[in-house]
């Protein structure tokens, strides 16, 4: 009798904990999405949409994250910093989102940090590329899923120094806000720590959005500088180029541009060959060691298929942090013996987390910083396709180009030697045959 009240009651209370862990779970996961929608940076921020929605479509329709779906709601950073900052508070507040995605903007970003922090809400940097919010400040709610400028700058002077070694004078033409003003101090230090000898001869910085940029280029075809580089992206980048192109100034200057993936396809054949192109980490639709891979092939061409042009960096960009959402609630489940979550767990899950989105795998550091491998090649025509593609690629490893945790990247610049520009990790691809 005695043992069976004990059966009784222990058949009970694993019925409650099995009650109990159900109850836990959401119906639904809500999740606020920030990219542009309108304005010049649309052009940037509407496939990274038309790639969230893809790609969330196809997770629902697979059951979603352990059997609750994604459910989420767009927040245009179009419409300025105060009024973004309002619609990112009342998803949390009046919606009770609990998960965010943003954003593509760094400016963007460095608001919206400290307030996911101080409510509790797990806030994943897809894009925004400022190395600053995660050294300046240690967050437990905040991680990024891409690499951020220090990766990417230090990429973009080791392939120009390899591809064009001997040049002795470089002007900057970038965005005036944060993203322009911060991957340039990274660029510069880098380059001056690696090719002290080069001398700067013009540090231009239009505003954001601007439309007409000749006075900037009759500056610079005067100064006639070796090279010209700039981090501008989106609309900007796409008009700077053409106006450029126009005046014949890309051919009288080498330029290195980090973000120029993401304008090939819209610029068609405005770029001559051997413009040095970056793809912000290894995102590129014709990454030479994924391009053939299944996962990559079936995303670019149901892409291709419903937007007519193919993915670009910041839709594997958005992707990678949608995977890393998905690699994190596997995880903390795991961790959580099979119940759901908390947010707290939730956001402990991502900190050392590794996982695969479309290209090469990405870990998150303890730090919530990304290390992910950068891609940069060089511009060339080839029969058949409408826009330059990317050429005589080169793949750099993260951690030997990403300050150690702890260390303020502008400073961690100024002590690499001309040995990184040899590490082992460094793999270089066959030019394209036409």
């Amino acid at each position: 009798m005695v043992l069976s009240k004990l059966l009784v009651a222990a058949a009970s209370a694993l019925l409650l904990s099995g009650v109990q862990a159900q109850t836990n779970k959401p119906a639904e996961i809500k999740l606020g999405i920030g990219t542009f929608l309108s304005g010049p940076a649309s052009v940037f921020g509407v496939p990274a949409k038309n790639g969230a929605e893809m790609f969330i479509n196809d997770l629902n329709a697979a059951g979603g994250i352990h059997g609750v779906k994604l459910t989420p709601t767009f927040i245009d950073e179009g419409i300025g910093g105060d009024k973004f900052l309002s619609e990112y508070r009342r998803l949390i507040q009046e919606q009770n989102t609990k998960l965010m995605l943003v954003g593509v903007s760094s400016g963007d970003c460095k608001t919206v940090a400290p307030v996911a922090e101080d409510l509790k809400i797990l806030n994943v940097m897809w894009d925004c590329s400022t190395e600053k919010i995660l050294e300046d400040n240690r967050y437990r709610y905040v991680v990024r899923t891409s690499a951020d400028a220090n990766t990417e700058m230090v990429a973009a002077v080791l392939y120009l120094l390899r591809t064009k070694p001997d040049f002795k004078t470089l002007a900057v033409i970038n965005q005036d806000y944060a993203w322009g003003r911060d991957s340039w101090e990274l660029f510069r230090n880098t380059l001056l720590a690696l090719k002290p000898d080069t001398k700067i001869v013009a540090e231009l910085f239009p505003k954001l959005g601007a439309t007409d940029f000749s006075t900037e280029i009759s500056r610079l075809q005067a100064l006639r500088p070796d090279v010209v580089l700039s981090t501008s992206w989106g609309g900007d980048l796409d008009t700077l180029v053409r106006q450029a192109a126009q005046r014949g100034l890309l051919k009288s200057s080498q330029f290195i541009l980090p973000l120029g993936e993401s304008s090939l396809e819209r610029l068609g054949d405005t770029l001559p060959d051997g413009v040095i192109i970056g793809a912000l980490g290894d995102h590129y639709y014709q990454h030479p060691e994924y391009k053939d891979d299944a996962k990559m092939k079936n995303f670019v061409q149901k892409f291709k298929a419903k937007t007519g042009a193919y993915p670009s960096y910041p839709v594997f960009r958005v992707v990678s942090g949608l995977e890393a959402v998905v690699a994190g609630y596997d995880k903390a489940i795991k961790a959580n013996k099979g119940q759901w979550p908390t947010t707290e767990q939730l956001a402990d899950a991502m900190h050392g987390l590794e996982f695969r989105a479309l290209t090469r795998p990405v870990k998150i550091r303890a730090d919530g910083r990304a290390l992910q491998d950068q891609l940069f090649g060089v511009t060339k025509k080839v029969k058949g396709t409408p826009f330059s593609l990317i050429d005589k690629i080169v793949l750099y490893p993260a951690a030997p180009i990403t300050a150690p945790t702890g260390q303020k990247s502008v400073e961690w610049v100024k002590t690499l030697k001309p040995e990184i520009m040899k590490d082992p990790g460094i793999k270089a691809f066959p030019a394209i045959s036409n």
